[in-house]
């Protein structure tokens, strides 16, 4: 059976153009995958760790030794900034009240101690109202009392010094740590065969921080 020759020029046409549309579709088809495999790979990069800005527990420790607070505002707890002034304010206002009234019995003492031994009362009239009744022992007494309570306020206030830079570091350390409710715990049996007794162990497995991963376009 003989075909016309036309139509063997057609299946030829025909067959050819087909083989051509496929290798075109086909190097289409792997460009573009190669073209997308190359994207995911450059679309996200980490940011090396030498160029992210990190918190600094150091700075937080050496703005608290240097300016009490200072180290509170650089981990961004504003709201500690007024407890670290108040716990500062107490022994601050002990040491004026009592350096004050050490003074004045202090002076008291000396003035009645010259009038009773040298017979000096020069020093009398400028005694303070609230002492001139009572004796040279009471003021000795007084006078011993306030200087160490005036000694004791400034001891706590160099250890409220302290606790605020105490505290700027440890929270400064915290500060790239989840310390978040997400945690996860585990609670396993346990059974001991030294003492065949039973019993549980807890396991803690806080979350490591992350580093975040940004777009390079």
């Amino acid at each position: 059976m003989k075909f016309p020759r036309f139509i063997l020029i057609l299946l030829f046409v025909t067959a050819m153009l087909g083989k051509s549309y496929a290798q075109s579709d086909t190097a289409f088809l792997v460009s573009n995958n190669t073209a997308k495999l190359q994207s995911k790979d450059s679309v996200k990069k980490v940011i090396p760790d030498s160029l992210i800005k990190k918190h600094d527990p150091k700075k937080a420790t050496r703005r608290s030794a240097i300016i009490p607070g200072w180290g509170q505002a650089y981990n961004r707890e504003y709201w500690k900034i007024p407890l670290v002034y108040g716990a500062l304010a107490i022994p601050a206002g002990l040491f004026v009240y009592n350096n004050n009234w050490y003074k004045k019995t202090k002076y008291a003492y000396e003035a009645k101690y010259k009038s009773e031994v040298n017979n000096d009362t020069t020093g009398l009239a400028a005694i303070d109202p609230q002492l001139k009744g009572l004796s040279s022992s009471s003021l000795q007494s007084y006078r011993n009392t306030f200087r160490r309570d005036r000694d004791y306020s400034i001891l706590f206030f160099l250890l409220a010094w302290g606790l605020n830079v105490v505290d700027a570091t440890v929270f400064g350390h915290l500060k790239d740590f989840d310390v978040s409710n997400d945690l996860s715990m585990n609670v396993k049996p346990n059974f001991n065969p030294t003492t065949r007794t039973p019993g549980l162990t807890f396991t803690f497995s806080p979350k490591k921080p992350e580093h975040k991963l940004y777009e390079v376009r």
